[in-house]
């Protein structure tokens, strides 16, 4: 008797430890909310049927939700936190339409499960303007954020973001799930009002980060969504809370989460999906539903006549279209001499699959560009659409596109020839598959371009401009020189393209151009004055172009409209002047690049942007430069004066700061061409 009560004893002392193991909050599933005791704050509560409702439709509002204790994730406050893992399904329900949709929801590792002073809206309920970034916050979030807040650099409206210490995403990808099928990644709507399951991952091994969403009918991708090398290790204490915060701003929106797992040091308990709570249908979601059965029982009664009135309708549509199709193009007595430059439009449209956004390689201040496949050839192509309304001044445009057509050079991207319809014009160019330089340059997703390449890239442009400005029998005007319009090809070589705006002219005479085209933050000061392009507007560009390759920036950054951040050219300057130019030079680099190469393209790219045109050398002697046929001039800082901006502050550049104020790098048109 006395054994047997020594065993349940000990049964029930290993039952109170295994208890005692779960509460201490390594382990739990909450497959539904009720009778759950969590830590609740702000609008949160769990509702009668079990939902974990952290925001109702209050505006400016924070709700919150933490497991009710610490979790302990490391057992020294110097030594690296536990692997952890943990699953969620939670559902951002906009009140009216989802198109303007409140901000979206977070979830949070942090010292605190109350986070005093926090404010709601973009913030989330988890910082403010003052605490934003500071490293002192110790806080450790995964947004899936439904606002785009140019504040904290968010990619897009709907994204899924790693956030620590503050809400600007040390990676960030637009909301998506693999296919785990077909392989590719299919857009999500964080704000569709739908249930979506979220899978959360840290290795303490690899200091790895992986976040995965997919719709709760989806079972989990095999590939994650973010992926991330971060050691938290100075982010995270001996002991956290985990819970949810999110917030409402000036739009009505609901938060609500549906069931969560967590556990450390091993793979969260999956969640049984059946047993979890049903979403609330909101009043107009009830009333569209009542709508769509009466719509269902009209049809229903009236489709025999339906269908007669769609064949009726169908035939009248057929005969239409066919008919809008004959003489959709435009096509004038003129335009005949220059049949072999002119595309059918029925070509390009089925080139691009009707110019579907999944063929959109770019959008520009000109137009979108689509990549393409001839019908007739196979030849892969990219189709520019620009509108052209004005009829004055069309046929010296096309005129101008067709002789532009027939200009080859080894750098310089082909324009095979055009299209025009109603008020749109389409040029059509070779296809480039590594796609814009700015890309390769800016995009951090993307590996370093090596300095080898961008020397290259830099030469291989100047040379392409050589033959436009001296080389051909027509002077040719770029006008547009900039990352954005250097393409690349299989092998990286650089191919100046996007000739729209280019103007040509016969040697000997005077370009006749009495508008301001091109692109903020490339433009020289001269031509902001007079709208007149010349040679030298054309090397102005240029100089700031190598000046952009070179340092890795923008000629002006967005940062640079609303803070005293100095532009491009400035930067360049003063270092010059503090006689430390490789300062300037692109730190992804590394310090992996030739000094000399690298000292005189920063020293070019100011001679060739000087303020003054008559300082600027001509393009060919750019070449020489770069070639090591020539030295380059020695540079006197002091004879800049001032920077191209501060220059042209006499030269009609504050009035262009005043008519495009949110200009960053965008091409514009004053008036006609």
């Amino acid at each position: 008797m006395v054994a047997m009560l020594s065993k349940l004893l000990v049964s029930l002392l290993l039952i109170k430890l295994a208890s005692s193991s779960s509460v201490d909050g390594h382990d739990f599933t909450y497959n539904g909310f009720r009778g759950v005791n969590l830590s609740l704050n702000g609008v949160a509560a769990i509702t009668p049927d079990g939902l974990l409702r952290l925001t109702n439709t209050s505006l400016h509002q924070i709700g919150r939700a933490f497991y009710s204790v610490p979790v302990r994730f490391k057992n020294s406050s110097d030594g690296d936190p536990f692997s952890f893992s943990t699953t969620f399904v939670f559902a951002i329900v906009p009140a009216g339409d989802p198109d303007l949709s409140g901000h979206g929801i977070a979830f949070v590792i942090s010292p605190l499960n109350n986070l005093p002073g926090a404010h709601p809206s973009q913030y989330l309920g988890l910082f403010n303007l003052t605490n934003n970034g500071n490293s002192s916050n110790h806080i450790v979030a995964v947004e899936f954020d439904t606002i785009i807040n140019p504040e904290f650099n968010d990619i897009n409206n709907n994204h899924v973001g790693i956030d620590i210490n503050g809400l600007s995403s040390i990676k960030s990808s637009p909301a998506s799930y693999f296919n785990n099928k077909n392989g590719e990644f299919n857009n999500i709507s964080l704000k569709s009002g739908k249930p979506i399951q979220a899978w959360i991952e840290y290795s303490s091994i690899e200091k790895q980060l992986n976040i995965t969403i997919s719709p709760i009918d989806v079972l989990k991708p095999i590939r994650p969504l973010v992926s991330s090398i971060v050691n938290l290790s100075s982010d995270i204490f001996n002991e956290m809370y985990v819970g949810f915060s999110s917030s409402t701003g000036s739009m009505l929106t609901s938060h609500y989460i549906l069931g969560w797992s967590f556990k450390i040091n091993g793979q969260a308990t999956p969640l049984n999906l059946s047993t979890l709570p049903i979403l609330p249908q909101l009043p107009h979601q009830s009333e569209k539903k009542r709508m769509s059965e009466k719509k269902w029982m009209v049809l229903a009664i009236g489709l025999p006549l339906f269908i007669i009135f769609i064949l009726i309708a169908i035939s009248i549509g057929v005969y239409k279209v066919r008919k809008k199709i004959k003489f959709a193009e435009i096509l004038e007595d003129w335009e005949l001499e220059y049949g072999p430059q002119r595309f059918f439009y029925k070509d390009l449209f089925i080139a691009t699959n009707g110019f579907s956004e999944k063929e959109l390689l770019g959008v520009g201040g000109f137009g979108r560009v689509y990549r393409g496949v001839l019908p007739t050839s196979g030849i892969e192509v990219a189709v520019k659409k620009i509108s052209h309304e004005s009829r004055q001044g069309m046929k010296e445009f096309i005129a101008e596109i067709a002789s532009i057509g027939r200009i080859r050079h080894k750098n310089l991207v082909r324009l095979l020839g055009y299209c025009r319809r109603k008020g749109e014009l389409l040029l059509v160019y070779d296809f480039m598959p590594n796609g814009s330089l700015d890309k390769m340059i800016f995009d951090h997703s993307k590996s370093v371009l090596q300095w080898n390449n961008r020397f290259q890239i830099i030469k291989g442009v100047a040379s392409g401009l050589v033959y436009l400005h001296e080389d051909w029998v027509q002077v040719v005007l770029h006008r547009d020189i900039k990352a954005s319009n250097v393409l690349l090809d299989h092998d990286l070589n650089g191919m100046l393209g996007d000739f729209g705006l280019a103007r040509l002219y016969d040697r000997g005479t005077d370009p006749q151009t009495t508008h301001i085209v091109g692109t903020f933050g490339y433009i020289a000061p001269e031509l902001a004055r007079t709208g007149k392009a010349t040679m030298s507007t054309d090397v102005f560009a240029f100089g700031i172009f190598m000046l952009e390759v070179a340092c890795g920036r923008r000629p002006i950054s967005s940062r640079a409209m609303l803070v005293e951040e100095p532009i491009l050219i400035d930067l360049v300057l003063e270092c010059l002047k503090r006689e430390t130019i490789l300062e300037a030079a692109d730190p992804k680099l590394g310090g992996d690049y030739v000094v000399e190469e690298m000292e005189m393209v920063l020293k070019l790219g100011l001679l060739c942007s000087h303020p003054l045109a008559t300082s600027r050398p001509t393009i060919r002697q750019v070449v020489e430069i770069l070639d090591g046929e020539d030295s380059i001039p020695e540079l006197c800082p002091d004879s800049f004066d001032s920077s191209v901006f501060g220059v042209g502050h006499d030269e009609g550049f504050e009035d262009l700061v005043i008519l495009f104020p949110s200009l960053d790098a965008q091409s514009f048109v004053s008036g006609g061409r």
